[in-house]
């Protein structure tokens, strides 16, 4: 099955702590573009869901991410500093739209980082 793909590679010293600033922020923008926790009745999950992924980060620890069933994923891969946007049915186009609104915040943030899209990863 094809999927698109765009990757965030933490650079230099960034670390997991350093996204702590603006995760809730990509956290929502994930769960907006699935549709997810949009309701007042979800807000108490959603919010459940985002402290449990910030207490990893302020460990300076992997986050869980959003590995949900949904059209966009937001996933945090073992053993490499980094996290990637996935899609197995959405077009490219709106995988990099959104690739390109976090890659904003993580540069306010000052998040050193490399972007690669559709990259290739060996498991």
């Amino acid at each position: 099955m094809k999927s698109n793909s765009y990757h965030f590679v933490l650079q230099d010293k960034s670390d997991y702590r350093d996204l702590a600033p603006v995760f809730p922020d990509i956290l929502k923008i994930i769960f907006s573009e699935n549709g997810h926790f949009v309701s007042p009745e979800e807000e108490e999950s959603r919010e459940m869901f985002i402290e449990l992924n910030m207490a990893d980060l302020e460990k300076n620890s992997k986050p869980e991410g959003y590995n949900r069933k949904a059209l966009y994923r937001l996933l945090f891969p073992i053993g490499r500093k980094e996290f990637y946007i996935k899609t197995y049915s959405g077009k490219m186009s709106d995988v990099k739209r959104i690739g390109e609104m976090i890659s904003e915040m993580l540069s306010t943030a000052k998040v050193k980082f490399e972007v690669k899209e559709n990259f290739e990863m060996d498991f």
